[in-house]
């Protein structure tokens, strides 16, 4: 069984000015001679993961809160928060300058969930800085994934999607209509609610385990609404990326070894994702296991050995 970590605890962190009047917050965790490595977390907007997976003495370990999110302001938990610079690419410019501030040359990219999206999108604009990749719970926020959550994915929990799909109006397109209820609507009180429905949705569809149960994560009132307020902003946008562009630019990772870690179970991003990407991308190993997008053993047991492996190389 794959060991977790104790909680890193950073021996620097900050707050980057990245433009835009945004303020990255970020931190750095490990051994400070470590082999580099940046986790890019998930939602858009879930804030910085755990680190746990991360061997303290084999890694430097950097994390940081995408724009909006976590501890990086200005928030988008405030309702009066502009998104108009709080895109892909904006978000793939902060890696970079990351990167420049810390005096990084080279490093490894773990991304999970949503931050597989933003991984791959990263490492095919700058392959030059990724040494290896570690990605779990694999996305790509095409068009057609981001139809699939929020619509067909309602035949497997139909008393959840009649409840969500009631409360966006019973629109053609939810997420379009999620995103103008939580992102310009006139009335707070009906953007929150429209957060507090799109985190129920969310937690309804991440896994067909049987027991599975939220996590919990985003009870507190603002971590919803800046949640909400950042998936629908990015899935109503295709995340800003071309429809397949991540698998048409695959050739731009030549020569990077990557592990793709994946749940048969995942209903958030189904099995053909990984697939199809691994297709494109001979350097990337496809592992696939039992559970759902949350991870399981098996799963932390696939990343451990990648991280160990990727550490010594």
């Amino acid at each position: 069984m794959a060991q977790l970590f104790p909680h890193p605890v950073p021996y620097d962190e900050g707050m980057l000015d990245v433009g835009d009047g945004q303020l990255v917050h970020w931190v750095v965790s490990g051994n400070p001679d470590g082999k580099p490595v940046v986790a890019l977390h998930g939602g858009p907007g879930s804030g910085m993961s755990s680190g746990r997976a991360f061997d303290p003495a084999r890694y430097r370990l950097v994390r940081f809160d995408q724009r909006g999110c976590g501890r990086s302001t200005p928030s988008v938990a405030d309702l009066d928060t502009d998104l108009s610079t709080n895109t892909t690419h904006h978000l793939i410019a902060d890696i970079e300058r990351l990167r420049e501030h810390l005096g990084i040359d080279r490093w490894v990219v773990w991304g999970g969930s949503w931050g597989v999206t933003l991984a791959l999108a990263y490492a095919q604009r700058f392959p030059d800085r990724v040494t290896a990749m570690v990605l779990i719970s694999v996305t790509m926020t095409r068009p057609q994934d981001v139809h699939w959550l929020y619509h067909e994915v309602g035949r497997y929990f139909p008393v959840e999607w009649h409840r969500f799909s009631e409360r966006g109006g019973n629109a053609p397109d939810l997420i379009a209509a999620y995103d103008q209820l939580l992102n310009r609507h006139h009335d707070p009180a009906v953007r929150r609610q429209a957060a507090r429905d799109w985190r129920d949705w969310e937690d309804a569809v991440l896994s067909l385990e049987e027991g599975w149960a939220p996590s919990g994560k985003y009870e507190d009132p603002d971590a919803t609404v800046a949640f909400a307020r950042l998936c629908a902003h990015y899935f109503s946008h295709a995340a800003w990326l071309e429809s397949d562009e991540l698998i048409r630019n695959a050739g731009r990772l030549a020569g990077i070894p990557a592990v793709l870690i994946h749940g048969r179970l995942d209903l958030g991003s189904p099995a053909d994702v990984p697939w199809l990407l691994s297709r494109a991308w001979p350097e990337a190993e496809l592992h696939y296991f039992g559970g759902g997008h949350t991870g399981s053993e098996e799963a932390r047991d696939i990343m451990a050995a990648a991280l160990t492996r990727f550490a010594q190389e």
